[in-house]
């Protein structure tokens, strides 16, 4: 990477690059990383991990042209965390091993840890520190997390339910009202509680969602072969091409593919 960013000699598409440039792509190999797990392809992970860390080198050499931090400091900062937040795990300095009863136990222990930190650190709400370029099912999912520790939560998922219908209510009465600004309110108010509901089920919404993702696409791709080509498909009527679909669901449920 040094020698892809040096000045005289380096690549002129990695010298121009800078940290707001870099930020994107490495989104992107994370969720390529998440992709490749989803699939169990082992030698496609081994290749994207390896494009994940390529981006980590490629931000760590951009500090160390500022003279911020270098590489050998990034995974400093890492181990140190590491065996901070793991005292069930290495011996503190002046004292002995914790005592973590299993993973339930040891989440919460690292969840106060790290509201200490963010504490120490100057924090002034809950919320502080929760990243506004994440993923918005993500993002969800974390502010409830954080309002839940001082009990702004519901006690079991019944009574999101019946606020999610609270919610679809007001939804179709923005619709019919055609307002859009309202019936972008509404929906918001609807997907954040779609995701509390993940969140109290211990469901990860993003993975639900990539789950519905993925089935739709293995059987819109078999209605597609079904109707032979694109164009036979787009002459049916939404009742023929409904009529596929349940054949399709119907065969992919005794097939065993979901």
């Amino acid at each position: 990477m040094a020698q892809l960013r040096d000045p005289e000699t380096g690549c002129p598409w990695d010298r121009e690059q800078d940290f707001a440039s870099i930020a994107p792509y490495t989104i992107e190999e994370a969720y390529e990383v998440a992709d490749a797990i989803q699939r169990g392809s082992m030698d496609e992970l081994k290749d994207e991990l390896g494009d994940l860390l390529l981006q980590v080198v490629f931000h760590a050499r951009m500090a160390d042209e500022q003279r911020a931090f270098d590489f050998g400091d990034v995974v400093d900062a890492i181990c140190d965390k590491m065996v901070r937040r793991h005292p069930h795990v290495f011996a503190q300095e002046g004292g002995g091993r914790a005592e973590v009863a299993d993973a339930a136990a040891q989440t919460e222990a690292w969840e106060h840890a790290k509201a200490q930190e963010r504490e120490a650190g100057g924090a002034q709400s809950l919320l502080d520190g929760v990243p506004r370029g994440m993923a918005e099912l993500q993002r969800a999912v974390k502010l409830q997390k954080r309002a839940a520790r001082v009990g702004f939560d519901w006690s079991s998922p019944e009574p999101v339910m019946e606020k999610f219908t609270e919610e679809a209510l007001e939804m179709l009465e923005a619709m019919q009202s055609g307002n859009r600004e309202a019936m972008e309110d509404e929906l918001g108010d609807l997907l954040f509680v779609v995701t509390n509901l993940a969140r109290q089920l211990k469901i990860d919404p993003a993975r639900a969602l990539r789950r519905a993702n993925a089935k739709f696409e293995l059987r819109f791709r078999a209605v597609e072969k079904e109707a032979g080509s694109q164009e036979a498909l787009e002459s049916m009527l939404l009742d023929e091409m409904e009529k596929l679909w349940q054949q399709t669901k119907l065969r992919h449920r005794k097939e065993g593919i979901e």
